[in-house]
């Protein structure tokens, strides 16, 4: 029997389904991850016949102390610089519970409540987003402008909120950047889209799979996507890791 065989599926309670399930009915969109061992990395891509040469290119550069006081406290706040696209700018709070967020703040366009589900876990996330216009983002990594010029008055206000007292948007440090490759399409078979990100940090890679999804559909779709992976080969059963997560304690430990 191989290691792989011998592993334990990674699943939620029955009470965290229920959660999950009641989360998800409250939320604006749902994005179901996975992501893939590197050791399985190459023939997933393989597999899902996706053509590399059509990743869109993508830098990403998270703001933070060295302490990571943000990520204690749920915050994120983060700029990136896409290919053929420009650059944008989010302040993400996380985990919420979509029925204590104030309605006001529900009816903004700008402001997004998402779950993140993916193998033995879900979170749900609020997400203020916006484009950067007095400020670019190199000049921001440069030093040459503030921080807060990355983000709209609806963002520092959300930011405002949420981060530890007296943090500025400005006291923050910059963490990263990270090198991603993202790559949109529909494997033959699927039925439906898929979006593949390759995370280049560093010390190693993550790759990671996921689609999304009307919260209504949450349950056929994640039975449908589990589906085809299994038939495609794909490792369903590896440690899940978080990108975020992943970057911010590394440059944290590595700042220089």
């Amino acid at each position: 029997m191989t290691a792989t065989a011998t592993r334990r599926r990674k699943q939620l309670s029955d009470d965290q389904l229920l959660a999950l399930l009641e989360t998800t009915r409250k939320a604006d969109s749902v994005e179901l991850k996975l992501t893939v061992p590197a050791s399985e990395q190459r023939a997933t891509f393989i597999a899902l016949g996706l053509d590399p040469l059509e990743a869109q290119v993508r830098l990403i550069h998270f703001f933070d102390t060295p302490d990571l006081d943000l990520q204690a406290a749920g915050v994120v706040a983060r700029a990136r610089r896409i290919q053929g696209k420009g650059e944008d700018s989010v302040v993400k709070l996380r985990p919420v519970v979509p029925d204590e967020l104030p309605g006001s703040l529900r009816k903004s366009p700008n402001f997004v409540v998402e779950v993140d589900a993916m193998p033995g876990g879900y979170v749900c996330s609020g997400s203020m987003k916006g484009v950067p216009r007095k400020t670019t983002v190199p000049e921001a990594v440069a030093g040459t402008a503030p921080l807060r010029g990355l983000f709209s008055k609806e963002q520092r206000r959300f930011y405002a909120e949420h981060a530890p007292e007296d943090l500025a948007l400005d006291d923050l440090t910059l963490l990263g950047p990270i090198f991603v490759l993202k790559l949109k399409g529909t494997p033959q078979g699927a039925g439906r889209k898929f979006a593949v990100e390759l995370w280049l940090y560093p010390d190693g890679r993550i790759l990671e799979l996921s689609t999304r999804c009307r919260p209504s559909e949450a349950v056929a779709v994640a039975a449908e996507s589990r589906a085809f992976l299994l038939e495609r080969g794909v490792d369903l059963l590896g440690d899940q890791q978080t990108k975020t997560r992943t970057a911010l304690e590394y440059f944290a430990a590595h700042p220089d």
